[in-house]
């Protein structure tokens, strides 16, 4: 049984309680991850609704978000965060990482499944740069038998590598004692294939992009900086990846991937 968007929450539970077995098939869900530039489109119109409508277009189970006000005066002091759950009709976790303009900025989790519990770290910071995060948030996934642990992050943007690859470091240490724990990492990576930050990740995580799919420049996208990442690799089966053709609302397009969770036992 797959438990999609097309199957309720509560309907999913009596369906699990009926019928048992169904904690023992492979789950899917579909994983977006976005930067949303706080609502502000390439066309400079702040647009949170236009926000919504993408994100509800790809039908998605969990979302990381980057960029992302919270009552902040650029974006008419609204608690983008909590606008966004009660458009998209999902719950919601917000880490703050920078006072700004009255309010704070940072990153979000949108979750069509009970946010159990989450939590912001603050990762490394070097030079006087942008303070930057990751929030860790475990979500009771309908048909697992454990919480799934989502990490939503956005690292540094500079040329240096340096503050990217100690951050992807302290990202691994966060999941290295559960190795058999099903978990996902997303988000705005500010990096490439190929790079030290993704070899550094890939010690804990395995890619949804074998091959890059570019997400910037909106416009006309040459690069990949944005990722769905897995672990562990054995009980996970790339279904779909894709970037949304999507070019005014932010300025990056959102990747979703969809993913299957194999039970404990179909591990190898």
């Amino acid at each position: 049984m797959h438990l999609s968007t097309s199957l309720p929450l509560w309907l999913a539970l009596v369906v699990l309680a009926i019928n048992p077995l169904a904690a023992d098939e492979p789950v899917r869900l579909r994983v977006l991850s976005y930067n949303i530039h706080h609502a502000e489109g390439v066309d400079r119109k702040l647009d949170l609704e236009r926000i919504a409508a993408v994100i509800l277009s790809a039908e998605p189970d969990l979302v990381a978000l980057q960029e992302v006000d919270r009552r902040v005066a650029r974006s008419q002091s609204v608690d983008q965060p909590a606008e966004l759950a009660r458009l998209t009709k999902m719950h919601v976790a917000f880490g703050g990482n920078i006072e700004l303009q009255g309010g704070q900025y940072g990153n979000a989790i949108l979750s069509r499944f009970p946010i159990q519990s989450h939590r912001n770290v603050h990762l490394p910071n070097f030079e006087n740069g942008e303070q930057r995060g990751a929030i860790v948030a475990t979500i009771a996934i309908p048909g697992l038998r454990e919480s799934l642990l989502l990490l939503a992050t956005h690292l540094d943007h500079r040329r240096s590598d340096r503050e990217r690859v100690a951050s992807a470091e302290v990202l691994n240490r966060l999941v290295a004692e559960q190795p058999q724990r099903p978990a996902l990492l997303a988000g705005d990576l500010n990096d490439v294939h190929g790079s030290s930050t993704l070899e550094e990740l890939g010690k804990q995580w395995a890619h949804s992009t074998p091959a890059p799919l570019p997400t910037i420049p909106v416009t006309n996208p040459a690069r990949q900086i944005d990722f769905v990442l897995f672990r562990p690799q054995p009980r996970w089966q790339v279904v779909e990846v894709q970037v949304l053709d999507e070019s005014v609302a932010s300025d990056h397009r959102p990747i979703l991937a969809v993913l299957e969770l194999l039970p404990e036992a179909g591990a190898q």
